[in-house]
């Protein structure tokens, strides 16, 4: 018996109000489980917008989506159930201890009392931030503040793991934490959607990707694979200039 995708992409767009051109442009996708998908392309290419309209955030402007059997357009509460979602922007309260903005995001869950907080310090301590707890995030580094983010989406154990840009602009320490804990879930069984501008790190990290440009679907496979289809092409970078091109996307 074939294994049904987790996520199903039928014929999605979106166009912002004001806008020429969609931000996305009738893209097709099936994800499946237990995988690490990488959506990669320039500035402006549609990952944000695929992310955001999967997480219930934006509503696209025609098409279907399905997320663990429930249709987005009228199931997203049980959607929300499954999924968890780790922003590109820090979505932290910088007043607040690390300690206070995660018993914060796991009470937005349900998750209360002795369960959660030994959930937060375990997650903590994995991280490196542990004797963080009651430190202001105002005063921590970038890197430890994307640390803090993924835990944020983490709390309830989600099926479905959203990243948009997990490792921009962290030192490499960091980064290889981040990394080491992504392949560690996936293995225990969580699907985990990805952006990145960092080919190199995606090619280590998907099972598959799809390269997006100008709000279309141009490339889609194992990375690996799609290196070797086109020998020419020493890795995925080269290959993903190919595709999009050299012109600056500001």
């Amino acid at each position: 018996m074939s294994v049904q995708p987790i996520i199903e992409i039928r014929n999605l767009s979106k166009r912002y109000k004001g806008s020429d051109e969609p931000a996305l442009n009738d893209i097709s996708l099936d994800i499946y489980p237990n995988e690490i998908f990488g959506l990669l392309g320039p500035n402006g290419a549609g990952k944000t917008t695929t992310i955001s309209i999967l997480c219930g955030l934006f509503k696209p402007t025609s098409g279907e989506v399905m997320i663990d059997g429930f249709r987005l357009k009228d199931q997203l509460d049980q959607i929300k159930q499954v999924i968890g979602v780790v922003p590109q922007d820090i979505a932290l309260y910088p007043t607040l201890t690390a300690l206070e903005n995660l018993t914060f995001y796991g009470n937005m869950y349900g998750l209360k009392g002795k369960a959660l907080h030994d959930q937060i310090m375990e997650k903590m301590k994995f991280f490196g931030l542990e004797r963080f707890a009651k430190k202001k995030i105002s005063t921590f580094s970038g890197g430890m503040k994307r640390r803090v983010n993924l835990i944020a989406g983490l709390l309830h154990s989600p099926k479905i793991l959203f990243l948009d840009e997990p490792t921009a602009g962290i030192d490499v320490q960091s980064k290889i934490v981040i990394l080491e804990f992504l392949h560690e879930i996936n293995r225990k069984g969580t699907t985990i959607i990805y952006t990145s501008h960092y080919m190199e790190e995606a090619e280590n990290l998907c099972s598959r990707v799809s390269i997006l440009d100008r709000g279309r679907i141009v490339s889609t496979g194992n990375p690996k694979e799609l290196v070797a289809e086109h020998p020419e092409f020493k890795n995925l970078e080269n290959l993903f200039l190919a595709l999009t091109g050299k012109d600056l996307r500001d």
